[in-house]
This record gives C-alpha cells, structure tokens and sequence, in this order.
C-alpha cells in the first residue's frame, strides 16, 4: 500500500513560520527585530516568486509591486481587525521605539 502525501494548506504553512518568529522573539527578546525580519524575508521570497513566474520582470515590475502590496495590505487588514476583536495577551514589552508610530499622542 502507498503513503498518500498531505498537502500543507497555506495556514498550516503560516503557522509554521509564526511558530518560528514566536521562538525567535522570545530568544532575541525582540519582537520588533523579528517582525522587521519576516517582512524582509517575505519581501525577498515574493521578489524570488515574482522572478520565477514572469517573463519580464522588469516590465511587469510595477504590476508585481501592486499586486504583492494588495495581497499584504488585504492580509494584514483582516489580521488586524482578528486582534481588535481578540486581542493578544503581550508576553513582553516593545522595546522596539518604532512601536511609537501606531499610538496617538
């Protein structure tokens, strides 16, 4: 009999990473470290991706661009509203000054 092979759903492959980036911040102590790691990571990643699937990147550059960024931006909108409704329990403090940014003065 053959071992059928499961495939990994996109959130099964997301956890994954975030299971990481939760290990990573607890050793560095830096969540803000982290987050600017994993943008970097997915922006070098969707770079490659882009690369890989066009037939002239430098033409379809500015489309890539649009699309990554709305894909991100609809991702990261309903990840937001998720932490309004539920919000996370902190595990440490910002120590990332750029945390500043998000809280009206």
């Amino acid at each position: 009999m053959s071992e059928q092979k499961t495939e990994l759903t996109m959130y099964q492959i997301a956890d994954q990473f975030i299971a990481l980036a939760n290990q990573l911040s607890q050793q560095e102590n830096d969540i803000g470290k982290v987050g600017t790691a994993m943008r970097f990571a997915a922006a070098r990643y969707n770079a490659f991706e882009a690369a890989i699937k066009s037939t002239d990147l430098a033409a379809e550059k500015d489309n890539a661009l649009e699309w990554f960024s709305n894909e991100f931006k609809a991702m990261l909108n309903e990840n937001l509203d998720d932490h309004i409704v539920n919000p996370p329990i902190p595990v440490q403090k910002p120590t990332d000054e750029a945390v500043k940014i998000f809280k009206s003065e």
